[in-house]
């Protein structure tokens, strides 16, 4: 079988996606980030699935990629934690693990991303909910149409398709974007 037409399909989906992004949201939300590394704030950022992986990786980037500057990024991935997050489940049930972790390190002006496909999953709005409520600077990475995350958010990142795959790959192109511009400024 040849999946040619399918591969160019799914790449014109793909540029379409990168060229609606809005860019002076992006603008916006690495300079909410610079802010951050500048006055020494947290910044924690968590997602499910392949959310979880993108969330991962931008630790990873912006802790590494960016570690030419002075001041570092200081940056803790949420879900990276596997016992806590099991531990945290069993008591408390999958929705609290994220919240819960913010509860005992956040504090007002840290910094909280939520990265979701659709903007709904439970566990990653109820840690968007706490970090407001205690004044935290919240920034949502989404796609479909936003969910329940991006009214919440005080900055967003929307990849505006309804594709799960085509979403989390612009994610991550975001997370390159940055700490590349980041990086060499």
């Amino acid at each position: 079988m040849n999946y040619v037409d399918k591969i160019k399909n799914y790449l014109e989906l793909e540029l379409e996606a990168i060229k609606s992004l809005d860019l002076e949201k992006v603008s916006e939300v690495m300079n909410v980030l610079e802010k951050a590394r500048l006055e020494g704030r947290r910044i924690y950022i968590c997602g499910n699935g392949g959310s979880g992986s993108t969330a991962s990786h931008f630790c990873c980037d912006f802790n590494k990629v960016c570690d030419n500057k002075e001041e570092k990024y200081s940056i803790e991935c949420l879900n990276d934690n596997v016992p806590t997050i099991l531990a945290v489940s069993n008591d408390y049930g999958y929705d609290e693990v994220f919240r819960y972790q913010l509860k005992n390190k956040m504090k007002k002006d840290d910094i909280f991303i939520g990265i979701s496909g659709s903007g709904n999953s439970m566990n990653v709005v109820n840690a968007m909910d706490y970090a407001n409520s205690i004044g935290g600077v919240t920034i949502a990475i989404v796609g479909y149409d936003g969910g329940k995350i991006k009214k919440m958010a005080n900055h967003t990142l929307h990849v505006n398709i309804d594709n799960m795959q085509i979403s989390e790959d612009v994610h991550l192109i975001l997370n390159h974007v940055m700490t590349y511009i980041l990086r060499n400024i």
